[in-house]
């Protein structure tokens, strides 16, 4: 039974942004490479890869997108596709780091356009506090987080861009979301 085209597929879902969903007939790599390099770039960031690596393993993702781009079958949205792609760049990444010593760590400071100071080291210290947070995570679980509550994707779509069940995903996300309530608090305490 030959399946409905994507754009058919997709009616009945919620409306999103323009630039998650492409059609079939847009899947040429440069297409692919424009729309979505921010979104792998900001997710492998968000896995946990250093400053030093982080353009190597985007290159890393888009040559295995432009190797496999004739493979994709439109079950899954592009997002969700290129987030499973990325994933599995940033766990081979980890695996090397891990094997040479360890990684650099994660930049203390994150680029800001707003121009206030006060502004500008509310923002760092909001956002060291995330990457210090998601360090402490599991692959696993980062990685449902970082799609659920930063990219905005359903647990559906979590599912298939980890190929894991729907379970394990609403299971892993329930697991993260405890473990930020837990490091808020004691944030809020004053605790180390």
């Amino acid at each position: 039974m030959a399946q409905a085209p994507l754009a058919q597929r997709l009616e009945g879902r919620p409306a999103r942004p323009p630039a998650a969903v492409m059609h079939e007939t847009d899947l040429e790599f440069d297409a692919v490479y424009d729309r979505y390099f921010d979104f792998v770039w900001r997710s492998l960031r968000r896995l946990g890869v250093c400053p030093a690596a982080i353009d190597d393993v985007t290159q890393e993702v888009f040559i295995v997108v432009h190797r496999r781009l004739g493979e994709y079958d439109g079950r899954a949205t592009v997002r969700s596709w290129l987030f499973g792609i990325a994933y599995l760049s940033f766990l081979n990444h980890a695996r090397r780091e891990r094997r040479r010593g360890g990684h650099l760590p994660l930049s203390p400071t994150v680029p800001s356009p707003e121009p206030s100071p006060f502004d500008h080291a509310r923002r760092n210290e909001a956002a060291r506090f995330i990457e210090t947070f998601l360090a402490t995570l599991d692959d696993d679980k980062r990685a449902v987080f970082i799609l659920a509550e930063l990219e905005q994707m359903t647990s559906p779509e979590i599912a298939q861009a980890l190929g894991v069940k729907l379970n394990t995903v609403y299971s892993r996300l329930r697991t993260a979301r405890a473990a930020l309530h837990g490091a808020v608090a004691a944030q809020l305490r004053g605790d180390p």
